[in-house]
């Protein structure tokens, strides 16, 4: 078997900045003492005129960000997930998001595959939170192809955007080729039994529940959610309405993520039975990424047997 190609999603995201300052001669990146883990270093090396480090400040960054963006700029403003959504909240909301302002979030080291940083740096509550938020685009790319071409796509996109980036080194599921637009999901396979929607690193776990799962005879619909505002409540509804139950998965609490946005949307259109597969509601812990998802309800297993459950709930 072929070895499966690794890339974290910050990198990719690094890349794409990189690109769009040479597409884009306004535009400006700004870090808060970490470029280097969020993957922006290269930007600043390549344009130190549009590249600023505030330091240990996220809340001024943000602030300083929101003062660009109404010049023109488009800006980028890079952080962990875990300062970006809680420690920077209100200026995001009060002066980003409340002036409709054209700056995008790089939020790194998102979820409990945060590996090793331990739970004060993984970031478990960030899209519950940001989902709060009145005006926020919020995107969890699964892989590298993926969260450059949201990164590049997220320049393009007005207002404030929200991109969610994964520290470690993830499988490489898209080929460069893909087609990618903020908003519409991509459906990976199609099948009648159950429907597996997945955002961020559980989309190649629950690829692979669904391989396991056709060898039980199963067949499944895999759906990345790429986008969880706005979510593609069109895809959703039409996987609802053709397998008749859900598995959501997602590296985020239970509580606020993609799990709940997608059971209020079948709640209020299409009623079916609906498994969340993520972090239980409670805090993580330090550990190896892939272990740490294992031991706290993320595994292949754990999808597979959600699937089956829903299936004796139809």
């Amino acid at each position: 078997m072929a070895e499966v190609k690794k890339v974290a999603t910050r990198t990719a995201y690094g890349e794409a900045l990189l690109e769009l300052g040479r597409k884009d001669p306004k535009l400006t990146v700004i870090d808060a003492d970490i470029a280097q883990s969020v993957s922006s270093k290269k930007f600043h090396q390549a344009y130190p005129e549009r590249a600023f480090n505030v330091g240990i400040a996220e809340q001024n960054m943000f602030g300083i960000a929101a003062g660009l963006a109404t010049t023109g700029r488009v800006v980028f403003a890079s952080t962990y997930a875990v300062f970006a959504s809680m420690r920077a909240c209100e200026q995001i909301r009060t002066f980003i998001s409340y002036g409709e302002l054209n700056v995008k979030i790089g939020a790194s080291h998102a979820g409990l595959h945060t590996g090793m940083d331990g739970a004060t740096h993984q970031a478990i509550e960030d899209v519950g939170i940001m989902r709060s938020v009145p005006g926020i685009t919020i995107l969890s790319p699964a892989d590298a192809v993926s969260a450059k071409k949201a990164t590049l796509a997220a320049a393009e996109y007005p207002g404030p955007v929200y991109i969610r980036l994964i520290r470690n080194a993830i499988p490489v599921i898209y080929q460069e080729d893909l087609p990618y637009s903020i908003g519409k999901a991509i459906t990976l396979q199609e099948g009648s039994d159950i429907g597996l929607i997945a955002t961020g690193v559980m989309l190649h776990r629950t690829l692979q529940a669904a391989e396991l799962l056709a060898k039980k005879g199963i067949k499944a619909t895999v759906v990345d959610a790429h986008t969880i505002r706005p979510l593609d409540k069109e895809t959703i509804l039409q996987v609802a309405r053709r397998t008749g139950g859900l598995v959501v998965a997602e590296d985020h609490n239970i509580n606020g993520g993609l799990g709940s946005a997608v059971c209020e949307v079948v709640a209020e259109e299409y009623p079916v039975p609906v498994a969340r597969i993520g972090l239980p509601d409670v805090f993580g812990e330090s550990g190896a990424p892939d272990l740490l998802l294992d031991e706290f309800g993320m595994s292949v297993k754990d999808l597979v047997e959600a699937a089956e459950k829903i299936i004796r709930r139809k």
